[in-house]
C-alpha cells in the first residue's frame, strides 16, 4: 500500500490529509481513487469503517480545485444524519478551497434550502425525496454544470423502497448533464444494487472488498454470557470498569427499541454517567444536537437504536456495547463497525443471554471469527444488582408517566402516512389524533385506525429514520 501521492492526489490535498492524521489510503481508497481521478465511473463496495466517504470526497475536491464554479457535485444519501456527516467531510478536507456546501434533507425549511441552492454551492448533499421536491417546485437553481453524481450507501437507498427512489432519481437525472461522472458506493453488494449499474456508463470501474461480510482485524470482539435480568448490572459494571481504567474514552451502546434506549439513558444518568441518546422518537434538531454533543465529548456515552448503526463516523469511539444480541449478522457488523475505524483499534462487547446462543453462532460463522469471552468479576456485579434493578424500575415508571408509548404509536402512524401506506380515512383519523391527542383515548384511535388499515401490521421494524 502506497501513500496518497502515488494515487495521483495533489500536494495540497496530501498535506491536508496529513494534518488530519490521514497518512495512508485504505484499500477502497487505493483501488477506487485512481479510476475516479482518470474520469471513470465507479462502483465501490466495502465494509463500514473502510474509508468509503474519503474515497470520493478527495477526488472530487481535486477536480473542483481545477474548476471551482457552480454546483459541481451532487451526493445522494438515504438519511439526514449521513448527509450531515458527508458534508462535514467535504468541509474539513476542502477547507483550503473555501468550499461552499448545501444540505438538502427533510425536516428543514424549504424556502431556506431553496435560497441556498440558488447561491450555487460547490457541493450539494441531499436525500433523494427532498431534492426531487425542490426540482418539482422551483426553477431558481441549475445543475447543468454538475461534474459528479454520487450515490452513497446505494444499497440502503434501494432498501427504503425501490419504486419511490426510482421515481425521485428519474426526476433528478432529468436536470443533470449526460456528460458527468457517476460514483456508487455501498457497504454490501445486493441483487437490487445491480439495477443502478445502468446509470454508470463512462468506462465503469467496479471494486468489491473481499472481506465485506467480515469485521476489521483491529477490532477486539468479546461477549458476556448473562441472564436477562442481570444484563443491566453487567452494563453498569462494564462502563464503570472502563471509565476507571481510561482517562480518554467514548462508548456507543446499541439497543433494539426507542423505549429501551430512553430507559437506559435515564438509568445511566442516575449513576452519574455522561449519557445521551439517539433514536427516531426525537425531533430531527434534537438528534443532530445530541450527536454533535457526543462528537464534541460533552457526553461520553451515546445510546442508540440501529438508526445510527450505519454511516455514523466518530473516530474517537473506543467501545461498542450491544445491549442485545443483533438478530442478523449484518446488523452486528454494522453496529461494531462504529469503532476500530480506518485503522484504529477498538473493542466490541455483546451481552448474550441463554436465548441468544444461536444468534452468536450465526454471527461467528458470517464474520469467520470466534468471539472471546470478556472477563468479569462476578462478585462486583452482584454488589450492584439490586441497586441497578431498582433504578431501572424507577426510570420505567417515570417514562410511563410521560406517555412515551402513546407518542411512539403516533410517530409510527405518521411515518406510515409519509410512506403512503395508510389510507385516506386513516389520515383523517391521524390528523384528529395529532391535534387532540390529550383528549382522544388511545384505544379509540387504535380501533378507528384499524377500520381503515385492517390489513396492515404495525411493528417497530416498520419505522426508519430518513
Amino acid at each position: 500500500m502506497g501513500d496518497f501521492s502515488s494515487l495521483g492526489l495533489s500536494d495540497w490535498l496530501v498535506k491536508q490529509c496529513k494534518q488530519l492524521g490521514i497518512n495512508k489510503p485504505t484499500p477502497v481508497q487505493e483501488n477506487c481513487m485512481p479510476a475516479i481521478l482518470q474520469g471513470r465511473d465507479c462502483m465501490g463496495c466495502a465494509k463500514t469503517g473502510s474509508g468509503k466517504t474519503a474515497a470520493f470526497v478527495l477526488p472530487v475536491l481535486q477536480k473542483l480545485s481545477e474548476d471551482p464554479y457552480g454546483i459541481f457535485c451532487l451526493v445522494l444519501t438515504p438519511t439526514r444524519s449521513l448527509a450531515y456527516q458527508i458534508a462535514e467531510q467535504f468541509r474539513v478536507l476542502g477547507k483550503p478551497l473555501g468550499l461552499k456546501d448545501c444540505i438538502i434533507v427533510g425536516g428543514m425549511d424549504m424556502v431556506t434550502q431553496a435560497l441556498e441552492l440558488s447561491n450555487q454551492p460547490h457541493v450539494v448533499v441531499a436525500t433523494p425525496g427532498r431534492l426531487a421536491d425542490h426540482i418539482r417546485s422551483s426553477n431558481t437553481f441549475s445543475m447543468k454544470r454538475i461534474q459528479f453524481l454520487i450515490l452513497d450507501e446505494a444499497d440502503r437507498l434501494l432498501e427504503q423502497g425501490c419504486t419511490d427512489f426510482t421515481k425521485d432519481l428519474e426526476v433528478i437525472l432529468e436536470i443533470l448533464p449526460a456528460k458527468r461522472q457517476t460514483l456508487l458506493f455501498s457497504a454490501t453488494l445486493t441483487d437490487t444494487l445491480q439495477e443502478l449499474k445502468s446509470i454508470a456508463m463512462n468506462k465503469p470501474f467496479f471494486w468489491e472488498s473481499k472481506s465485506e461480510t467480515r469485521t476489521v482485524e483491529e477490532l477486539d470482539q468479546r461477549y458476556i454470557l448473562t441472564p436477562e435480568k442481570v444484563k443491566d448490572a453487567y452494563l453498569v459494571h462494564l462502563i464503570q470498569t472502563f471509565t476507571d481504567e481510561h482517562d480518554d474514552w467514548s462508548i456507543i451502546i446499541f439497543t433494539n427499541t426507542c423505549k429501551s434506549c430512553q430507559i437506559l439513558t435515564m438509568m445511566l444518568r442516575e449513576f452519574n454517567f455522561p449519557t445521551i441518546s439517539l433514536h427516531s422518537m426525537m425531533k430531527q434538531k434534537q438528534r443532530f444536537a445530541n450527536l454533535a454533543k457526543f462528537k464534541a465529548s460533552v457526553y461520553k456515552i451515546l445510546i442508540a437504536t440501529d438508526v445510527a448503526a450505519r454511516g455514523l463516523d466518530i473516530p474517537t469511539v473506543q467501545v461498542v456495547i450491544n445491549h442485545n444480541t443483533p438478530g442478523l449478522p449484518k446488523i452486528y457488523i454494522h453496529r461494531v463497525g462504529r469503532t476500530a475505524r480506518a485503522g484504529r483499534n477498538g473493542v466490541s462487547i455483546t451481552l448474550v443471554t441463554q436465548y441468544d446462543i444461536h444468534l452468536i453462532h450465526s454471527i461467528e460463522e458470517q464474520i469467520q471469527t470466534k468471539l472471546k469471552e470478556y472477563p468479569v468479576v462476578e462478585k462486583e456485579v452482584l454488589k450492584i444488582l439490586t441497586q441497578v434493578n431498582v433504578t431501572r424500575r424507577e426510570c420505567e415508571i417515570k417514562l410511563e408517566s410521560t406517555d412515551f408509548d402513546e407518542k411512539r404509536e403516533i410517530n409510527k402512524r405518521k411515518q406510515l402516512i409519509l410512506e403512503g401506506k395508510v389510507t385516506a380515512g386513516a389520515k383523517l383519523t391521524m390528523a384528529f389524533v395529532t391535534a387532540h391527542n390529550q383528549y382522544f383515548p388511545a384505544r379509540l384511535w387504535e380501533s378507528n385506525l384499524q377500520l381503515n388499515t385492517s390489513r396492515l401490521k404495525f411493528q417497530s421494524s416498520d419505522v426508519h429514520l430518513t
